[in-house]
């Protein structure tokens, strides 16, 4: 496989065009590709390019492919924040099970406790993440990181299905999705009761993923796996 890079830039036409920083150093030291070697190239709004390494700093765009590689379903996330390694992991995992957008939320048992310029960085951090799975996955769409916020603040938006991931709760396969669905996921400890309670008022139903007892940063992308399989691309 070709490697891949993404690039913040318009992407129009064939011709030379720069890296940012952290590609250059990406293809030149860690790769460490030559003059001519082909690449992959794409701005997260569809399809990407066929290209050539020209040198440290410069990649030639040749041909585009308006390929695609979206999941037919689109999924939103609503993730309590976990801590450490376990979000970073949720999101690289859900960006590559087609996850269409991911709303983190600080919840009350959550261990993870952010805001301001701290919230705003965390928030970069996974957004880099997407982009880094999205390199290696093939997709060619972005899928939106939200800004962190508290779970009080989350309204829901749209009127696709909403599940609950639950220890208690109805089958995913009993539920009729039209195309989209919103999952919510609790932190390590789960949501707490009363925020349990919030997400059935605003819709939620609770879904169970079996008789096992799934970690934070398995529970949501087994769901995802889950919908693709019975009514994706899987």
């Amino acid at each position: 496989m070709k490697p891949r890079v993404y690039l913040d830039a318009a992407l129009e036409q064939p011709g030379e065009v720069s890296l940012n920083d952290a590609p250059a150093h990406h293809l030149a030291r860690v790769l460490r590709l030559r003059e001519g070697d082909a690449l992959t190239v794409f701005n997260g709004r569809g399809g990407e390019w066929d290209a050539q390494f020209v040198g440290k700093r410069r990649v030639r765009l040749v041909a585009f492919d308006a390929v695609e590689r979206e999941s037919p379903l689109r999924i939103a996330l609503v993730q309590g924040v976990s801590s450490g390694d376990r979000m970073d992991y949720t999101i690289q995992k859900a960006v590559e099970l087609g996850v269409a957008a991911i709303q983190p939320l600080i919840t009350k048992k959550g261990v993870v406790r952010l805001e301001g310029a701290r919230a705003s960085a965390r928030v970069e951090h996974w957004r880099k993440i997407a982009i880094a799975a999205c390199e290696q996955c093939g997709r060619n769409r972005i899928p939106e990181v939200l800004p962190l916020i508290a779970f009080h603040q989350y309204r829901p938006q749209g009127n696709a299905l909403r599940l609950l991931l639950s220890a208690q709760g109805r089958s995913l396969r009993e539920m009729k999705m039209e195309g989209a669905a919103t999952i919510a996921a609790g932190p390590e400890a789960g949501f707490a009761a009363e925020e349990q309670a919030a997400l059935e008022r605003a819709g939620f139903v609770k879904a169970s993923l079996g008789p096992r007892v799934l970690r934070t940063e398995t529970a949501a992308l087994a769901a995802l796996a889950a919908l693709n399989a019975l009514q994706g691309d899987f």
